[in-house]
């Protein structure tokens, strides 16, 4: 891996680590402001669907203008948002400034695109899987950082989220050269820019069908997360430090499947074999999760879990990146990032509409139906497998 490959390691491993810290808090902050529950749902949604539709704008603008200035634009984007949500005075500068910050944050489209255009073919795994680790590192870091913040007040862990953005800011401007070498076509209209590519994006050959697999995977993933944390709570009778323990345990577990466990596995197996796989565990674990209300049990289930989910997203990059032109890996990639976020606005959605908390019983089900869900992702992503598998990889 060259110099240009870790600076954006580097990179997204800040960027994941001021999105980190703002996860815990961006509900009671909401609260602060005197939003009840559904209005504070929407701060998490306004994110999402404004990343939504501007994600493919940017990587679309990556490819035809480069990757550094947008990947500033962005960084700059989420310096701003947070601070003016750190200091704001009213709840409609919060939801402006969640609109801001999800409307700029194409960042790890774009990160993804650089690694496309400084890695080869048969590095993209190792490449994305450690780009992934770099992510997860912040998940690990960030929760940690933001109870630190929270020690000054809510608010404050917004600043200290934009303090550590503009440092990946000032990193991409002074050490990050530019590294597209063909740059894209000019854009006649809007549509061109990417926002039609939002639907065009799935007739891509190849393309289109792992957008549409990743925003099954995206779905069932956000059904769990949204059910954990009361099943945790809840049913299994935590409290907020051992889930931050379990959030630092996923992280660091992550961390090392994306560096070597990657690694390891690519010499042995191929891409889409070991993207079945990881489906495969992931689906039974959260089936098994909720049987036994056991604290000991659930951890060792999440153990296995958290090692084998953290291979999913390099294995969907890596396709994506591998089956994409080099003139369009920001336009893939921004697609790919666009259907993820959505797809984060739907899985709470349906998990909510499964729990009542009158009945405990009720938490448990979205764990079921992530796991049913993603068992028939796997089915799908393997009936369909020779219209998105690479030539060079027999299926």
């Amino acid at each position: 891996m060259n110099r240009n490959f870790w600076i954006t390691a580097l990179v997204a491993f800040i960027n994941s680590l001021s999105l980190t810290i703002l996860i815990p808090i961006i509900y009671l902050y909401g609260k602060q402001f005197g939003l009840s529950d559904f209005q504070t749902s929407l701060l998490f949604s306004i994110y999402s669907i404004s990343q939504f539709f501007a994600t493919p704008v940017i990587g679309k603008l990556s490819d035809r203008f480069g990757r550094k200035p947008l990947l500033i634009i962005s960084l700059a984007g989420t310096v701003i948002a947070n601070a003016i949500a750190g200091t704001a005075t009213t709840a409609t500068w919060l939801f402006f400034a969640r609109f801001l910050d999800g409307i700029t944050g194409g960042n790890a489209s774009v990160a993804q695109a650089i690694i496309s255009d400084v890695t080869t073919p048969e590095n993209r795994a190792k490449a994305f899987g450690i780009n992934g680790a770099a992510f997860g590192l912040g998940f690990v870091l960030g929760p940690v950082t933001s109870l630190l913040a929270q020690q000054f007040s809510l608010g404050a862990a917004f600043l200290v989220s934009g303090a550590i953005a503009f440092l990946a800011l000032l990193i991409t401007i002074f050490f990050l050269p530019e590294t597209l070498q063909t740059k894209a076509a000019k854009a006649n209209n809007l549509f061109d820019l990417g926002l039609g590519n939002l639907i065009r994006g799935l007739a891509i050959p190849k393309i289109g069908i792992l957008l549409i697999i990743n925003f099954f995977i995206g779905t069932t993933f956000t059904i769990f997360t949204y059910a954990f944390q009361p099943y945790f709570i809840q049913v299994l009778g935590q409290n907020s430090q051992s889930l931050t323990l379990v959030f630092i345990l996923f992280g660091a577990l992550g961390t090392i499947m994306q560096t070597w466990g990657v690694s390891i596995l690519s010499r042995k197996f191929n891409i889409v074999s070991i993207l079945f796989l990881a489906l495969f565990i992931r689906s039974l674990s959260f089936i098994i999760m909720p049987i036994w209300h056991n604290i000991i049990y659930f951890v060792v289930v999440s153990i296995v879990y958290s090692l084998f989910n953290s291979l999913v997203q390099p294995m969907i990059n890596t396709l994506i990146s591998l089956n994409a032109k080099s003139q369009e890996q920001g336009t893939a990639m921004g697609l790919n990032a666009s259907y993820l976020s959505i797809s984060n606005g739907v899985g709470p959605v349906i998990a909510g509409m499964l729990i009542n908390q009158s009945y405990p019983q009720t938490y448990s089900y979205p764990l079921y139906l992530a796991g049913t869900l993603t068992f028939l992702v796997l089915c799908f992503a393997v009936l369909t497998r020779k219209n998105y598998t690479p030539s060079e990889i027999r299926v």
